[in-house]
């Protein structure tokens, strides 16, 4: 899943549905047209997924001119969309569409679509679409009936930057205030780190662009693809002051059952942060585009689990019905803590999954993954259905993503806004054994309280799997006007078997006051352990 990698080429369908004509059709701005317009709606779409999930898949990767093939990582970074011949650029829409054009690690073409009053024609390539002057390509051997990577669209907030983006396999992404990117999400996720097959990547093959008559938002369907499953996606993308928000309808039609399969699924990145601290040769203190999952359960409960860069591959799965909502998310803004003013990870957006309907049983997922740099996007999370998705059926589900700094949705308890780790014991008195310290620091909701508690009506409830809790405390932390919870975990054996720990605050009357932080350790091997203790104890 690496960042350059996991944007996998496309798989594109046979010319049988909306053909292209070799005359040119129509213009809009400078964006061609070809052939005939058809017909087009989201219920076209699902009918045409259903009946090709009816035949065997076809792959057409890799049917791209031998010179994009071979372009050189430099000149297809000098490939740039001329903003002049932008979708919609001759018009007062709010939005832009630019093309991603193909080569290098983009070598199946994607087909795009314009839709105008219900109806499509097919965006035809055309060199002059492109800056291709700072490369050795040959641009009279490229035909209009190319087609493109993907797509990104523009706002008229700042034309500059984009504040959406569709590239490779399933993969999409956003912006939020900061119009900063980060985190991305797909389609559908099929297999992810299970045990026994590979991760299948499925593929939007096919765009339909359409800008509606308020012209508020952008319309994006997209066809899915993959040997196991065909899908019909609508997205309606907007616009505000806080990031982009994203209505989400899909249509799932599987060729064949599908038992491990990832709806709204999320992916990013953490390499190190003030809890994980493993990859310690970087003189950045922190480096991840998330540094939490946080789960809104169908249960109400809000659950809040640290993201770690494990030392093996780590899955996790928090049931629940009926989610109200889940995302990964990037709590900790603050450009003292990371110290990047390359990247600036302080900027990374969250994004917020907010199903609408009923999901019925299943399980949040979090898969994490080693990972030695940054490029590497070692994060994965999704929702992930009870029962097996089976051949033959349709499987339907709708949900919002918010592209935001923070999500939209927040629980009235105090959040979690740090977890540190380290050595446990009592300074200044010998250890005798090996333990490990959690610091876990909560801010918001009823904190600060109007009247400071008495002492020890703030109670730390602490639950691990395995092992024992000491040296509990939970005391006020006048700096971030909120709570801080301490405790160390002895491990009971000399394994390395993870550990799971639960904590949450409540008061006197056992009313909670914070949201349930959730963590797993894995305790070093038994030769690592080392007390630390100085000379004189």
């Amino acid at each position: 899943m690496k960042r350059r990698d996991f944007l996998k080429s496309a798989t594109v369908l046979g010319a049988s549905l909306l053909p292209i004509s070799p005359l040119l059709a129509a213009m809009d701005g400078r964006v061609i047209t070809t052939g005939d317009a058809k017909p087009f709606d989201y219920a076209w779409l699902k009918g045409m997924a259903r009946h090709l999930s009816e035949q065997p898949h076809q792959d057409h990767s890799g049917q791209i001119p031998e010179q994009l093939q071979k372009l050189s990582w430099d000149d297809y970074q000098a490939i740039t969309y001329r903003p002049d011949h932008a979708l919609w650029s001759d018009s007062k829409s709010p939005f832009r569409a630019q093309m991603f054009h193909l080569g290098r690690t983009f070598t199946t073409p994607v087909r795009i679509y314009q839709v105008s009053e219900g109806e499509a024609r097919e965006i035809a390539y055309d060199p002059a679409m492109f800056n291709l002057e700072e490369t050795d390509l040959d641009a009279s051997q490229l035909s209009e009936r190319l087609g493109f990577a993907g797509f990104r669209l523009h706002h008229e907030s700042d034309w500059q930057r984009d504040i959406a983006s569709f590239l490779g396999a399933s993969y999409f992404r956003a912006v939020s205030q900061s119009m900063q990117y980060g985190l991305s999400a797909r389609g559908l996720a099929i297999d992810t780190a299970a045990p026994d097959s590979e991760e299948e990547f499925p593929v939007f093959t096919r765009f339909w662009l359409e800008q509606i008559d308020d012209r508020s938002m952008v319309i994006v369907h997209a066809l899915l693809e993959s040997p196991s499953v065909t899908g019909a996606y609508r997205f309606e993308i907007a616009k505000d002051v806080e990031g982009v928000t994203m209505d989400i309808d899909s249509a799932l039609y599987p060729r064949q059952e599908i038992s491990r399969v990832g709806v709204a699924p999320l992916t990013s990145m953490y390499l190190v942060g003030e809890n994980d601290k493993e990859v310690n040769y970087d003189w950045r203190p922190e480096i991840h585009d998330s540094d939490g999952l946080a789960i809104h359960s169908g249960e109400d409960e809000w659950l809040w689990r640290p993201l770690v860069n494990p030392p093996q591959l780590r899955y996790n799965a928090f049931a629940t019905t009926s989610p109200k909502g889940f995302g990964l998310v990037q709590r900790d803004h603050d450009f003292d803590h990371y110290q990047d003013d390359g990247v600036f990870y302080d900027r990374r957006p969250s994004v917020w999954v907010e199903p609408r309907g009923d999901w019925g049983e299943g399980t949040v997922d979090l898969v994490e993954i080693p990972a030695m740099d940054e490029t590497f996007d070692n994060i994965v999370s999704y929702w992930h259905p009870v029962d097996p998705l089976q051949p033959g059926q349709e499987y339907l589900y709708a949900w919002r993503l918010s592209w935001y700094g923070l999500p939209p949705q927040q629980p009235s308890l105090a959040r979690c806004v740090a977890t540190r780790t380290g050595l446990g014991g009592v300074v200044g008195q010998r250890r005798e054994y090996f333990s490990w310290r959690f610091a876990v620091d909560f801010r918001g909701g009823p904190f600060p309280f109007e009247e400071p508690p008495a002492e020890g009506e703030i109670e730390a409830v602490i639950e691990v799997s395995r092992g024992r809790v000491e040296i509990t405390s939970a005391r006020p932390l006048e700096a971030i006007q909120g709570y801080r919870a301490m405790f160390d975990v002895v491990p009971p054996d000399d394994s390395t078997d993870p550990i799971d720990l639960r904590l949450y605050l409540r008061d006197a009357e056992g009313t909670p006051l914070t949201e349930t932080w959730l963590y797993q350790w894995s305790p070093p091997p038994a030769d690592q352990r080392e007390l630390h203790n100085p000379g004189h104890l």
